[in-house]
């Protein structure tokens, strides 16, 4: 614990240590370990805050939350949507929907000073921008803190500088805004190696380079398979009345149960489309045809249509305050 975050905080930050999902072989030991998880990312910090990228996992941890506050009485914290300028239309419509539907306050972190420089300089996605152009805090994090050397930088979202100025920054910017000191985040241990080591409670305490915060992790634990199976069992037939709860698992958009539209389910579109990782529309491709939960989950790589660039440089991003 650092003197700059609250000594009000009292978690194990060594709790999931060295343990890896097949420590919880049932799907209700997973779910008994997000309750746990969450009760605590609520209970302990005066000022969490959910990510919500409109993604299947951030999106469960949001129902985890939302059952784990009305069991408990607790409030339900503000959702923080980083809109990195590169989202799929769905996407926003998705999060716009449900967050209407759910009655969520809805913090957009924005990095609008790149975000102002592009609409200026009429840029797409690829376009170079001239750093000397950017606002001196973000010519500070190129620079100083990135180490970057070159003028210009892709207005891209999975690359190196792209990533930590349109994301990072737009979410520490937030932070510090909103003065959050819990971060209750859909990371897991198998969607990628540099997060394979993460724990429960994971210390963001550095000033240096973000607002010092916690990040609260409650579905480290899920697999990709369980996700679904969560969904589908649980999170769909728990929020839409007309949705069987037996367990029925649709094969495809339109073997939706009684008159149920894709509208009505909160599961993005793009995952009936095929895409089972969903990033910047510029740079993520679709697995399959099918739909994500369909498809060989244990044979083939999740993040395999996302930008690799972006995939090899994580374990430095994630240094600088990524996700």
């Amino acid at each position: 614990m650092t003197e700059n975050f609250p000594d009000y905080v009292s978690v194990d930050y060594d709790d999931g240590s060295g343990e890896d999902p097949v420590d919880y072989p049932h799907i209700n030991d997973k779910i008994e370990k997000a309750i746990e998880v969450t009760r605590q990312g609520l209970e302990q910090y005066e000022n969490p805050a959910v990510m919500w990228t409109g993604g299947k996992d951030s999106t469960l941890v949001l129902y985890f939350v939302s059952q784990v506050a009305e069991r408990y009485d607790l409030d339900v914290p503000s959702a923080i949507f980083i809109d990195h300028y590169q989202h799929f239309d769905e996407i926003h419509d998705f999060v716009d929907h449900w967050a209407d539907e759910w009655d969520l306050d809805v913090i957009y972190a924005r990095n609008e000073d790149v975000g102002e420089y592009v609409d200026e300089h009429g840029l797409e996605p690829g376009d170079d921008i001239d750093i000397s152009g950017l606002s001196e805090h973000n010519q500070h994090h190129v620079e100083n803190i990135l180490e970057y050397e070159e003028d210009t930088f892709p207005f891209l979202l999975d690359t190196y500088v792209g990533n930590h100025l349109l994301k990072t920054v737009a979410l520490n910017n937030a932070l510090e805004e909103h003065d959050v000191d819990g971060v209750i985040s859909g990371v897991r241990w198998d969607e990628q190696e540099a997060r394979a080591d993460e724990t429960f409670f994971s210390p963001r305490h550095d000033p240096d380079i973000y607002p010092p915060h916690d990040r609260v992790q409650p579905i480290l634990q899920f697999d990709e398979a369980a996700v679904w199976e969560a969904f589908w069992d649980f999170v769909v037939p728990d929020t839409v009345p007309e949705f069987p709860d037996d367990g029925y698992v649709p094969q495809s958009d339109t073997d939706l149960p009684n008159d149920l539209t894709q509208d009505d389910i909160p599961v993005s579109p793009k995952y009936f489309a095929g895409f089972r990782s969903l990033g910047s529309e510029v740079s993520t491709e679709k697995s399959e045809e099918e739909p994500a939960w369909l498809q060989d989950l244990e044979g083939t790589t999740e993040r395999a249509g996302r930008a690799q660039d972006k995939e090899d440089l994580m374990e430095r991003l994630r240094d600088l305050g990524y996700m």
